[in-house]
């Protein structure tokens, strides 16, 4: 039972790394309706950001930042500079160039920082804490207290501030909005860099829970974070933290603890393919 137990509070971690950076591609894809498939690229760039500002200053607050902005800014430079003249153009196009975007990516981060995995290694605030006989390491508590910090964060800025009412009514209708006055264009932009900082926590994250940065980590996320939108229920973000943490705790109780012999990146698409079946509009999505 107790394995049990700690095997649920590390898919439960799983599955909060996955909302973090899915969380970026569902507020993308509501507000304009294309697959930023490049979010997963930027998570990358957060993750080599956060160390290379961390290895400067040995400051987790001064890494952090440091990733959030440059990402941001990243983020809004795509949108601006590659989206924004594609939106004319069948959504097939912007995909193909947030592919590209990826691709691109991968190979600057590979020339920048070299072909290796670099390691992240951080002391951590969190000590090692034991409930009910069921240990929670201190990066484990560490995933926990940031995902719930930006999920509450984001939940507040979508709920209860005029930026959060204009994101939303930019997401259900981008020409009404703006025949209200509603700044489309900022909106977006502002969406871009909310989801782009939120992507470079999560990469952050995973370096540090993992140890490691490479060129090409944001390439499973990529394709993840793409099924997980559709299971949640495609411009939802509700949809996408609550798929993203079914997510990561069915693929380590199946997977790492039943041990079913299946790969486990596969069991998003299984998820996927099930859901267009017998809901196609998502776990937390409404009919249109």
């Amino acid at each position: 039972m107790q394995l049990f137990l700690e095997q649920c509070a590390s898919g439960v971690a799983m599955g909060s790394i996955y909302a973090l950076i899915t969380l970026g591609l569902a507020l993308v894809y509501g507000i304009l309706r294309i697959l930023h498939v490049a979010h997963a690229g930027i998570y990358a760039v957060g993750a080599y950001l956060a160390l290379g500002v961390f290895s400067l200053t040995d400051s987790l607050v001064l890494a952090a930042l440091g990733a959030m902005g440059g990402c941001a800014l990243l983020g809004v430079a795509m949108e601006r500079f590659i989206y924004l003249p594609l939106l004319s153009f069948p959504p097939f196009v912007p995909l193909i160039s947030s592919i590209a975007m990826l691709l691109g990516i991968e190979e600057i981060c590979r020339l920048v920082a070299g072909p290796y995995i670099l390691p992240f290694s951080v002391a951590l605030p969190f000590a090692d804490v034991t409930l009910g006989g069921v240990r929670f390491s201190g990066p484990l508590l560490s995933v926990y207290g940031v995902t719930a910090v930006v999920l509450g964060g984001l939940w507040f800025l979508t709920t209860r501030t005029e930026l959060g009412l204009a994101m939303r009514a930019t997401a259900q209708d981008r020409d009404m909005a703006a025949a209200c006055g509603i700044p489309v264009r900022r909106v977006v932009a502002v969406t871009f860099a909310l989801g782009s900082a939120v992507a470079a926590v999560a990469g952050m994250l995973v370096g540090i829970y993992y140890n490691q940065v490479y060129p090409t980590m944001g390439a499973v996320p990529a394709y993840k974070s793409l099924a997980l939108i559709v299971v949640g229920g495609l411009g939802s973000v509700p949809g996408a933290v609550g798929a993203s943490l079914l997510l990561g705790v069915a693929e380590t109780l199946l997977i790492g603890y039943a041990d079913i012999p299946l790969p486990r990146d596969a069991l998003a698409f299984l998820a996927m393919v099930a859901v267009l079946m017998w809901r196609p509009q998502g776990l937390f999505g409404h009919r249109r």
